[in-house]
């Protein structure tokens, strides 16, 4: 049996304790997170500055009261989609900016009522195919986006294009493309795609995206870019100070219709990543700690809609950079405040060296996130799952690219509940569970009645998490007709966690159902039900 790990402290003396632990870790996702910042930035059509600040006010202010202990809060490239399309909605350039703020201000202060109303169990609701849909879907239009951006043609090409058109164009580009910023382009996408493979651990442990600098800059002074390229093949950001001031305009609520509609997408989207990426942090925490949703949407939406009034993205806990701060041996909160502070001083004393960057580098951190979001494997991996999982998948990409990131994720969830329905379902079972819970001979057994699916699963994980810690479940599906895949990789992952809390749960009456594909999280129907639907 391995030894339990001490619990790190919190507040001050966690500080104490842990400084030079964190202070690594933060240095280290500073060096990740400054380029990416103001490539996301950028990308969403903000002005560059205003994706550090973001990071600056999720480090150094909302990491201090944050819900998650090891979790990165700053802009994501998941929201890129809705930003570029809000500020064009809105008039674009300065205009468009500005009056999105708004939403941004809006948005945050309904995720900090999600909090409140102990909401953070949001994310449970979503299909997962829908939700990785949305996420390949995500990932495509960054990587269309940033073709152009890539081959540096002038940003008056690509600006307003939706995502076919921008495929489209493609050929146009290549025609267009700037050799040499192109070429640096290209290396720093081959760095970014390369560099884990390299089978040196020493090297492995140092950020791409701190190599791209380091390779970018140099060629950018060698090839002498400031004043042999257009102006906006680099990076501009201008002093902090100067534009340290409110820069929101609530006018936009004018626009009724169009200005909840990106509240809405802002609040959903942002609180769904960062709840799927706190649990999947969570469980990558060596001291098995549970971190509070609640309150992280509480201290996440009060930084957003602080961000907002001055101008900034907003912030969600971000997967790649929580990911890589766990790697480094974080072991509280500070490492996240310490990321901040890092970015906020190098903004302050090294901004020069920041509008050195070429745009085509920033352009190959970008889509390498894109290629991460929209990789061929998340596709053969929900085909493996099942048919149908990969028909709701791909409902939600098309919607997604054709409309917005709010009818596609509408689309996904809409196309769920019809197969559902069609399979038998009963239209009131979509929303409620039958669940029995009793205790006997030390033991508690839940009984599942009916059918467990994404739609109902909250009242399922419910009467769950009513159960103390410490204690032997025994969940009973026997009298359930389906339980579908979100339910199956939920339980998964509520098994995990409740196994690491020191108790036990064991998953019968399945051995009557059919697995409706080969992989082990597939959704299960049973043998009389499958039969009924094969012989119609």
């Amino acid at each position: 049996m391995k030894p339990t790990l001490s619990v790190p402290k919190d507040g001050l003396q966690g500080l104490k304790e842990n400084y030079s632990s964190d202070a690594v870790s933060g240095l280290i996702i500073f060096l990740l997170a400054l380029p990416l910042s103001l490539g996301i930035a950028k990308a969403s059509e903000f002005p560059p500055l205003m994706g550090l600040l973001t990071a600056i006010i999720g480090g150094v202010f909302v990491g201090l009261f944050a819900g998650s202990p090891l979790t990165i809060k700053g802009p994501a490239a998941g929201l890129i989609v809705i930003m570029v399309e809000g500020v064009s909605a809105f008039g674009g350039g300065e205009t468009g900016w500005r009056l999105l703020l708004g939403a941004v201000v809006v948005a945050g202060i309904v995720q900090v009522l999600f909090g409140v109303l102990k909401m953070g169990r949001l994310a449970d609701f979503f299909p997962l195919s829908v939700v990785h849909g949305m996420l390949a879907a995500i990932g495509m239009i960054i990587i269309l986006k940033q073709i152009p951006v890539l081959l540096n043609v002038n940003p008056i090409l690509s600006r307003g294009k939706d995502p076919f058109e921008l495929l489209g164009l493609i050929p146009s580009f290549v025609q267009r493309l700037d050799l040499r910023a192109t070429l640096v382009g290209l290396v720093s996408l081959a760095i970014m795609m390369g560099w884990g493979k390299i089978p040196l651990a020493t090297f492995k442990k140092i950020p791409a995206a701190l190599m791209v600098l380091v390779f970018a800059i140099p060629a950018e002074v060698l090839l002498d870019f400031q004043h042999t390229e257009p102006p906006y093949t680099l990076v501009h950001i201008g002093d902090l100070v100067e534009n340290i001031r409110i820069n929101v305009d609530f006018s936009g609520t004018a626009q009724t219709a169009l200005f909840i509609k990106y509240v809405i997408m802002l609040a959903l989207v942002a609180s769904l990543e960062s709840s799927l990426t706190i649990k999947a942090i969570d469980m990558m925490d060596p001291y098995h700690r549970k971190s509070n949703v609640n309150k992280d949407l509480i201290a996440e939406g009060l930084g957003n809609a602080l961000a907002g009034v001055m101008g900034g993205l907003p912030m969600i806990s971000e997967v790649a950079r929580s990911s890589a701060n766990v790697a480094n041996g974080a072991k509280t909160r500070w490492a996240n405040f310490f990321h901040g502070l890092f970015i906020l001083l190098f903004v302050v004393f090294a901004s020069p060296l920041i509008e050195m960057i070429p745009n085509t580098a920033l352009a190959a951190l970008l889509i390498t996130v894109g290629i991460r979001l929209a990789h061929p494997r998340a596709f053969i991996r929900i085909f493996r799952i099942g048919k149908v999982q990969l028909a709701i998948f791909m409902v939600t990409i098309f919607f997604t690219l054709y409309i917005d990131l709010l009818a596609g994720i509408a689309a996904g969830v809409v196309t769920n509940l019809f197969i559902h329905l069609f399979n038998g379902l009963p239209f009131l079972n979509l929303f409620r569970v039958p669940v029995t819970v009793s205790f006997n001979d030390g033991a508690y057994l839940v009984q599942v009645e009916k059918s467990a699916v994404f739609s109902n699963y909250l009242g399922l994980k419910a009467k769950l998490e009513a159960i103390p810690q410490d204690m032997q479940i025994t969940l009973d599906f026997s009298a359930a007709q389906l339980v579908d895949h979100s339910v199956m990789e939920n339980l998964k992952h509520f098994e995990h966690s409740y196994r690491e809390g020191g108790g036990s749960m064991t998953i019968t009456g399945l051995e009557h159902h059919k697995a409706l594909s080969g992989h082990e999280l597939a959704a299960r129907k049973k043998i009389s039900a499958v039969n009924r639907v094969e012989k119609s």
